[in-house]
């Protein structure tokens, strides 16, 4: 279940409880007129189902409740209520299958934010990857993995585009590249200095890496499992079940490419650099491809259900 507080203007809290009471899978309707001070206005409080949010969330800003008031949406954790029940079991499908767009937006523009914690976590993800590639380290590289942040601007490219939001598109594609870039140039001296103080030396990146090798020679399996892994990485978002993203980041070479590139880079090493920003590039587009229809699918589905619960006459 889901619990809205919205902070309505008089003169349309008679349309936002009439949309409350006529959407499927609505209870707990609460209406506190005039007791909002900024901005000023009724106060409407209700439980939804979250097979239903999306339809309520639409309709609301329909309203332009966003615009003159305020909308702010809860996720319940234990709802000890007969009538919560009877919600959720008049909003058909299921809960971890819906989709609430509005919330997936808002995520995605804040993972997707270029600052500087963003930067910093791509640049250490991509400066431990450089430590597991030329110590041919698995352990590293699975950490490394882990730790970059680089599915956020992935999945703000694939909502803002079928979304058609295309400033959200190009903010993330903005924070991925620019990240990226950032944290190859930053490994690239990382590496140049852990060679000057004898940490790192060519025939380590030349020597046979048996665990780490693949990383720069990209093949028709890097493809498969980036659309999988973007398969997976937008159902965990969607479906609020943020665990799955851990899997999904130690699953596709992405950081471990840029950090190989970087080393390659620094010791001249052209043809390893070209093979692991060919797998980078792969990889992203992978995941990006996969996103993006996998979103699609997502609306498909949930549209061929509205006419089922989206409206449904006054509840008595």
């Amino acid at each position: 279940m889901l619990h809205l507080r919205m902070i309505t203007p008089a003169d349309r809290t008679e349309a936002v409880v009439k949309a409350i009471e006529t959407t499927v899978g609505t209870t707990h309707l609460v209406v506190l007129p005039g007791a909002a001070r900024e901005p000023r206005g009724d106060v409407v409080m209700c439980d939804v189902a979250r097979e239903a949010g999306d339809e309520l969330l639409q309709e609301l800003r329909r309203l332009r409740i966003g615009e003159d008031g305020s909308i702010a949406v809860e996720n319940i954790d234990l709802s000890l209520s007969r009538r919560a029940d009877a919600a959720e079991e008049e909003a058909p499908g299921e809960a971890a299958d819906a989709v609430l767009w509005e919330q997936l937006t808002e995520a995605t523009h804040e993972e997707s934010t270029l600052s500087i914690t963003y930067v910093a976590f791509m640049i250490l993800a991509t400066m431990i990857a450089a430590c597991g590639v030329v110590l041919d380290n698995a352990i590293l590289i699975v950490g490394a993995m882990a730790v970059g942040p680089e599915f956020g601007p992935l999945a703000g490219v694939c909502t803002g585009l079928v979304q058609r939001r295309p400033r959200l598109a190009l903010r993330s594609l903005a924070a991925l590249l620019i990240g990226f870039a950032l944290a190859i140039a930053a490994t690239t001296l990382f590496s140049l200095g852990m060679d000057a103080i004898g940490q790192f030396h060519e025939g380590m990146l030349d020597s046979p890496r048996p665990n780490t090798g693949f990383i720069w020679k990209p093949d028709p399996f890097s493809f498969v499992v980036s659309l999988l892994a973007g398969v997976a990485g937008v159902l965990s978002l969607t479906s609020a079940k943020s665990g799955a993203l851990v899997g999904v980041a130690i699953s596709v070479t992405t950081v471990p490419a840029g950090a190989n590139a970087a080393v390659a880079l620094s010791y001249g090493e052209l043809a390893q650099m070209w093979g692991s920003a060919e797998q980078l590039l792969l990889n992203l587009g992978g995941i990006m491809l996969a996103g993006v229809l996998t979103l699609y699918g997502q609306k498909a589905l949930w549209a061929t259900q509205r006419g089922r619960w989206a409206r449904r006459p006054a509840k008595t």
